[in-house]
């Protein structure tokens, strides 16, 4: 009797472990499996939604100053990214980087602020996305290398005699979560930054989807797949922490967020703002959800980005 009771019982934690590992690898590959579109799409679908600045891409097309490129980074990736400069620039250049499972393109929205404001802009395609190498999303954790490099390029490549290299950085969800990560190294030529809907951590994040979207707890899941995460790519959910970067950079930040986001929960914003140390700034708008703040309040996002900016140029 004992040793049947022994064996179901055996048998049942050998399914509940198979369960788990299962459910691992699904979660893992639904969250950080890179998902990308016909490069062409992401275009259609930024013409369709933003038709102003479809033609001002347009025209910096014609004039062949919209431009593709791809680089080799220090570790044999490739990665894509759109450039433009600006004959006023001097040295000043905005990093403006997008958000989970999207691309590039989609923040040009966003590039023309910073172009009409005298600056050269790039807008990189993070590992996994567009058209740059990878088959996972690194929820800005190990992309925050990736734009680090971007900036020391952009130093090189943009920065002439007599100029001052001085970089700007803008981010939204994800691509906010990297520029959160970037800002807590303190790289050289770092000015100011501007986060738009960014997470705490990838941890805190993918527990409030995981509550909401399969009404489960985080205890085994999410751990487990954390686990897996560091085992397979090298980092894990509660190392991916923008929390902790933010406490520790020193450069001026503009934290952005909607009163309505329930994606990246507004209540997410109000720590990252505390834990900066210096000087900052926090803006909630009103009856926005995820990082749509610029689409609907998109004179009062210029006018509150480009203040902070004039700030620190």
């Amino acid at each position: 009797m004992r040793k049947s009771v022994l064996k179901a019982l055996l048998f049942a934690i050998v399914i509940l472990l198979l369960a788990l590992a299962g459910g691992s690898f699904y979660m893992l590959n639904y969250a950080l499996g890179a998902q990308r579109l016909p490069y062409s799409t992401y275009y259609s679908q930024l013409y369709e939604q933003e038709p102003s600045i479809g033609e001002w891409a347009d025209s910096l097309k014609r004039a062949g100053a919209l431009r593709d490129t791809l680089v080799v980074l220090s570790d044999g990736e490739r990665s894509h990214a759109l450039y433009a400069r600006h004959s006023a620039a001097r040295g000043k250049t905005a990093i403006l980087v997008h958000g989970y499972k999207d691309a590039a393109v989609k923040m040009l929205p966003y590039a023309k602020l910073y172009h009409d404001m005298g600056m050269n802009f790039v807008l990189p395609d993070l590992h996994g996305h567009g058209l740059s190498d990878g088959d996972d999303i690194q929820m800005g954790w190990k992309d925050r290398l990736t734009i680090e490099e971007w900036m020391r390029i952009a130093t090189k490549t943009f920065t002439h005699p007599g100029d001052t290299a001085r970089i700007y950085l803008h981010g939204i969800s994800m691509g906010a979560a990297t520029v959160m990560n970037v800002a807590g190294d303190n790289p050289a030529h770092l000015v100011a930054a501007v986060e738009d809907s960014g997470y705490t951590s990838a941890w805190d994040e993918f527990e409030k989807e995981l509550r909401g979207r399969f009404s489960l707890p985080a205890f085994p899941l999410l751990y487990a797949t954390s686990w897996l995460c560091e085992s397979k790519y090298g980092w894990n959910f509660r190392e991916a922490s923008p929390l902790a970067q933010v406490a520790k950079a020193r450069c001026p930040m503009l934290f952005i967020h909607g009163d309505a986001d329930d994606f990246v929960p507004t209540e997410m914003v109000y720590p990252l703002y505390e834990a900066k140390q210096g000087e900052k700034e926090l803006w909630v708008t009103k009856g926005s959800e995820h990082v749509r703040s610029l689409h609907d309040h998109p004179s009062a996002y210029r006018k509150k980005v480009m203040d902070f900016l004039r700030k620190h140029e």
